[in-house]
């Protein structure tokens, strides 16, 4: 019996020292790539990846229509769920060509809402979806990689100064960004 105890004993402490490098090596990692902030300009249909204060992407999105529309305000990413399944009113769309959220879900923290994939491309630069930002399916994996847990989401209606600067008074991409 003594020696079960002290095989548990061991086992407990080996754990313990792999669960502290573990959360050592997340926290550097976390440390070594900088927060990314994401800023949606609604009436732009864009969406763009700052990284200390520079633009590093612009995506085009499609954002809530009028009877639905996007929501404003600052937000972040609290869930990112590779081929996620869609749940709705009775209805489960499991991961696959016809689920409307695309192969990404990067959810935020208003319940409900999110960053996702799609499965209409032609709904990209409009006002078509119940209020998430959606995004070309070759895109939103793009940004799924580009973003963490606890970075900063924006979704700005108006055209403030810094959202001029980000997506240019015309909405056309400043000098040096990549638009696809």
């Amino acid at each position: 019996m003594r020696r079960a105890e002290e095989e548990i004993k061991k086992l407990a402490a080996f754990a313990s020292v792999v669960l502290m490098a573990t959360a050592e090596a997340l926290a550097q990692e976390n440390l070594a790539r900088p927060s990314r902030r994401i800023v949606v300009s609604l009436p732009d249909h864009k969406l763009a990846v700052m990284e200390s204060g520079r633009v590093v992407r612009i995506f085009d999105t499609a954002v809530g229509a009028a009877r639905t529309p996007s929501p404003t305000g600052c937000y972040k990413i609290v869930q990112r769920i590779p081929d996620p399944t869609w749940y709705t009113k009775g209805k489960i769309v499991p991961p696959g060509k016809s689920n409307p959220l695309g192969p990404r879900w990067l959810g935020l923290s208003l319940k409900g809402y999110g960053i996702h994939g799609t499965n209409n491309p032609k709904s990209i630069g409009r006002n078509a979806s119940h209020g998430c930002i959606r995004l070309r399916n070759r895109d939103i994996e793009e940004l799924f990689d580009m973003v963490s847990v606890g970075d900063e989401v924006e979704l700005v209606r108006e055209r403030r100064p810094e959202v001029e600067q980000i997506f240019g008074q015309t909405a056309a991409a400043p000098a040096g960004v990549t638009v696809q």
